[in-house]
This record gives C-alpha cells, sequence and structure tokens, in this order.
C-alpha cells in the first residue's frame, strides 16, 4: 500500500488541482473522504473553534494539535496536510512538532512565518518573523523527518505587513532551504495571485492556494485557480462555516419550537448515517469474534 506522504506528493504534482478541504475532527475527515475528495487540511483555525471554541490566535498547543490530527489520520485513507503553525517555537521546537506529526500520520506540514501567538492569515495585526530566521525554521524541518517524501510546505504572510514583492522574496528563499511546496497567504487580488505564479512556478514546486470565504483573497473555484497555475486549492474553513449556521438554525428552531421537526428534512436519517459511520462492518467484526 503506498504511503500516504508519497501519495499527497504525487496528488500535488500531478495535472489535476488538488481539492483539500478543511476538516477539524475524525468526523467531518471521514465525510470529505466519503464524497471522494482525496485529500485534506487540517487547520489550527477550525481546531481552536471545535476543540477550544476559541478563535485562531495561538491558543493551542502542540498537544491538542497532534490529538486532533491522529483522530483525524486514523479515521481516513486520504493524505492529511497538518498547519504546523509557527512550529511553536524556534528551529528546535519545529524539528518536535515535525516528528510528533509524522508520528501521527501527516502526509505533509505546513509551516507559517508570523511571530508567536500568530494569527489567522486573513485576520489584521499579523506579525511576521525575520526570512532568515524561517529559512532555518524550514532546514530544521527538512532535517527532522524521517521519511523523505514528506511534504514541508513554506508559507509567508509577509503580504499583509511588507506588500506582495516581499512575500515572493520570503517565498524563494524558503524553497531554497529545502521547502517542497510554497504558500503566499492572503493575495488581494487575481492579479497578485498571477504574480505569485509567475514569480514562482520556476522553481518547479507545487504552488498552493487558499480560499477563505470572506477572506482578503479573491473566492475562486479550482478551476479558475489550476487556470492562474496553482497545483493545489485549499478551502480550509468551509466546512466550519457551514456547520456553524447549520447548527444555529437547528438550535435556535428548538428553541423557538420546542421540536426539531422543522429541521427533520436537513437531517440525515438515523439508518443513512449508522451506515455512513461504519456500523455494519462493526457489526461484522462483532459477529467474526462472537463466542458461539
Amino acid at each position: 500500500m503506498k504511503r500516504m506522504t508519497t501519495l499527497f506528493k504525487e496528488l500535488a504534482n500531478n495535472s489535476e488541482i488538488l481539492i483539500l478541504p478543511g476538516v477539524y475532527d475524525a468526523f467531518s475527515a471521514k465525510l470529505a473522504e466519503k464524497a471522494g475528495l482525496t485529500g485534506c487540511i487540517m487547520g489550527g483555525y477550525q481546531i481552536s473553534a471545535s476543540v477550544l471554541g476559541q478563535p485562531d490566535v495561538g491558543y493551542l498547543s502542540i498537544t491538542e494539535m497532534v490529538y486532533a490530527l491522529k483522530k483525524i489520520c486514523d479515521a481516513t485513507s486520504i493524505p492529511v496536510l497538518a498547519d504546523g503553525d509557527t512550529g511553536y517555537g524556534n528551529a528546535l521546537n519545529v524539528q518536535r512538532m515535525v516528528r510528533e506529526y509524522e508520528d501521527a500520520g501527516a502526509a505533509a506540514i505546513l509551516i507559517e512565518d508570523q511571530e508567536w501567538p500568530k494569527k489567522c492569515g486573513h485576520m489584521e495585526g499579523k506579525k511576521v518573523i525575520s526570512m532568515e530566521e524561517h529559512v532555518m525554521k524550514i532546514k530544521a524541518a527538512i532535517e527532522a523527518r524521517r521519511d523523505s517524501n514528506l511534504s514541508i510546505v513554506a508559507r509567508t504572510d509577509a503580504r499583509a505587513m511588507y506588500g506582495l514583492d516581499e512575500a515572493i522574496h520570503r517565498a524563494k528563499a524558503y524553497s531554497a532551504a529545502g521547502a517542497d511546496m510554497l504558500f503566499v497567504e492572503a493575495p488581494q487580488s487575481i492579479d497578485e495571485m498571477k504574480q505569485i505564479v509567475t514569480s514562482l512556478s520556476p522553481l518547479n514546486k507545487p504552488l498552493l492556494a487558499n480560499i477563505v470565504e470572506s477572506g482578503k483573497t479573491p473566492n475562486l473555484n479550482a478551476a479558475e485557480l489550476k487556470k492562474i497555475g496553482f497545483h493545489v486549492a485549499m478551502f480550509p474553513v468551509s466546512a466550519i462555516y457551514t456547520l456553524s449556521k447549520t447548527l444555529m438554525k437547528l438550535w435556535s428552531t428548538l428553541q423557538h419550537d420546542g421540536s426539531t421537526v422543522a429541521m427533520v428534512n436537513q437531517m440525515m436519517p438515523f439508518g443513512e448515517f449508522n451506515t455512513m459511520i461504519g456500523l455494519p462492518e462493526y457489526t461484522a467484526l462483532e459477529k467474526r469474534y462472537q463466542i458461539i
């Protein structure tokens, strides 16, 4: 069976753009796989909301992220791009993070050049460390991995502070340091997205686009992103946003009506849910090991 690291690298380098939905727990990851998606991204934004009920502003610890990552990887057979945030410290902390994430089952790890505590890439008030320090973090990550096919994704948030030219300059430096994939966060127009691709394509490394609904980057679809020249299209918060609106509607209906009857037609039926979650397979195993 092909390793998840190898599969992810092949998918990211494929002629077809790789679509990565954002997942926040084992269940949402299982649903992504059931829907036919071939990979997913576990992001700190979703995990922070799901696990802590808090915004993505650096509250999560590496322990909480590793726990969430392992549950997601165990529940699916599709590769997971894991958000390593800033590495949770200096270059040595990055090495520990890479080993912990690798043990948990990550197929790729994203590391950003923000200061800690970091913020969501589409929030205001971000700050970045020096390019030289992040180069060392990328080198440390590469030296720490045990599987050479584990992709290290270098992300820069410099666009917000210093402009697009600086962000592209940093991405080139991170590529030279050995990063396998490049991610310039939060370009603010289609022209900026095209400039990123034009500037970084000669490096022959997959380029990632991040679509945050109502965020700073134009809300393009996968076909449009592929046409520009991106190799991976991430939609990291779509699920948590949809879930939030649906649950608020459900709880408001329950509060108002004292019943969920008005929402039943929007629910997955009992039997269908049990089948989707794997109850028939469990039942078969139970019978297999039953003492007669």
